[in-house]
Order: C-alpha cells, then structure tokens, then sequence
C-alpha cells in the first residue's frame, strides 16, 4: 500500500524541522502528540490558524484523540510574555510559537505539529469527488465585510469550493467554528477510507504542495501510516473540545477556558499518553452540555 520511493521524496517536500528544536525519537508503535493546525491563509498572507487541535494518537492501539481548543482562547503566548487569543501565537511566530503556548496552557508536551492550510483541501476535496458533509440547512455568509457564498443543504456530496466555505463560514460562534473544522477534517479521512483511496495519501499531500507542512520525519509517517492501517483498519477516533465561556477584555471578544475542564484536560491526557494504559482503561472523552 505505502511503496517506500516516491511516496517518501513526495512526503520529504512537506518536511520543515522547528528549528532549536530536539528531534523526538520514540517507536513507531509508542503514543505521541501532535498539534494539528489549520490555517486559513489566503496568498501571500500572514495566516492565523483558524482550528488547533491537540491530539494523541497510539499506534499500538489504533486509537486517535483530537483535542479541538477554540482559536479565541485567551492565554500566554510564549515568547512574547503577554496573554491573547491563542491563534496569534501562529501569526507572531508559526508553528514554534503555537507548539509552545499550546503545551504551557496544557502542561502538556507537544511531540510534533502539522500544518494544513485549507486553500490546498479544496484540491484535495475535488480528488476524492467531493466529501459528506452534515448540513440540514442552508449556510449563508450575509455580513457586508464578510466573502459572500451559499452552500445548500442536504446535498449528498460536496464539491472543494463548497467545503472550503464551510470551513470559512463565521457568522455564528467560535464553537461552533471549530466543531465544523473538526467534522470537515474527520469528513476528509472518512471520505479517502470509503473511497479506497488510502495508498493515493502521498499523491494527495502532493496535491496540497506547500499547504501541509510537519516536522515529522517521512519514513516515520510512512511507517505510522502502515502499523495504523494494518493494525485493525480505520483509527478510532474519540473528540473532546476545551469549554468555557465568551468574555468581552476591552475591544476585543475571547474564550476563557474553565480551570476545572483544563484540571480534567490534564487527567484525560495523562491517560492517553502513558505507554502503560491498556486500550482497555483508555478513558473516553465526558459530554458536556453547553449553558
């Protein structure tokens, strides 16, 4: 499925090292972290990542855990020593940046990161035919200063550009912004799987060209690629979302995580980081109702 070759001078291309940063040795079969950040950046920009998503993945169990953190929450950003929206910490100083004021607000490490910029999934969308995407009724962007589109609804497949705007569309809460980034990714996955298209994964991070960026080293994705999807076939995947509660600071409008859900945050992270947990006592995210 994963020839080795061409597969891994495509992958190479996507390779950019933080640089001062020690390179994470560990065995293909051991958990790690990732920071999954999708930017939305438009030319030649300065993007801010729109959804940051911590995630755990465990090789050995063929289990995934995505963490999704609303870009508006307010925290320190590391190395400019004052506090603001989390996704900031991209535009100030890109994926190092992020990588460190993710894990201070955390207190969790982050082994690597993965930049998705979401101009390049609208190819990738269009390769796989179009993805399923959960829309009852119509999305439509009216705000003046706002990109203007309607996307219908209850449609069966969505085209690149139609994705893409689902993806874009603000004009309801940042919750909601990110549980739709966090469905338009898993979309992707689901739709590459149903589509037996999972050994066409390189030509499709081909397709994005410069728009998927990772420090993790080829071989090493080549080879978590092929102990994941020849352990038990698809990953699991278990969701949880960091709450708490909007807040006007002066001008400006921002998320203020609640101290008991980063305590619980710790808790199930520790959980799912420790080589020594079972998939067995492998806790599932809670459900939490929203005020």
């Amino acid at each position: 499925m994963f020839l080795s070759g061409h597969v891994e001078e495509t992958l190479d291309k996507s390779y950019k090292p933080i640089e001062g940063k020690e390179e994470v040795i560990r065995k293909v079969t051991e958990p790690f972290s990732v920071l999954l950040l999708g930017v939305d950046q438009r030319g030649k920009e300065i993007g801010r990542s729109d959804t940051i998503i911590y995630s755990v993945v465990r090789p050995q169990d063929n289990k995934v855990l995505l963490l999704s953190i609303p870009r508006d929450t307010y925290t320190e950003i590391i190395g400019k020593g004052f506090e603001t929206k989390l996704n900031h910490a991209y535009a100030y100083g890109g994926a190092k940046m992020s990588m460190e004021s993710v894990d201070n607000l955390l207190k969790h490490k982050v082994d690597h990161y993965a930049t998705i910029n979401f101009e390049g999934l609208k190819d990738v969308v269009n390769a796989l035919d179009g993805v399923k995407l959960p829309i009852t009724k119509a999305i439509v962007n009216k705000d003046p200063d706002h990109e203007k589109f309607r996307i219908e609804p209850n449609k069966p497949i969505y085209d690149g550009q139609e994705a893409l705007y689902f993806v874009r569309y603000r004009e309801d809460s940042d919750m909601n912004r990110t549980m739709r980034h966090r469905i338009f990714l898993n979309a992707v996955m689901q739709r590459t799987i149903e589509m037996d298209k999972i050994g066409r994964i390189p030509e499709l991070i081909e397709i994005m060209g410069e728009n998927f960026t990772t420090d993790m080293r080829p071989k090493y994705m080549i080879d978590l690629a092929k102990t994941m999807f020849t352990n038990d076939g698809v990953p699991s995947i278990s969701s949880y979302m960091l709450h708490g509660d909007g807040k006007m600071i002066g001008n400006g409008w921002y998320y203020m995580v609640k101290d008991e859900d980063l305590d619980y945050i710790k808790t199930l992270l520790d959980n799912w980081l420790d080589p020594k947990t079972s998939k067995e006592n492998l806790m599932e995210p809670r459900q939490v109702k929203e005020d």
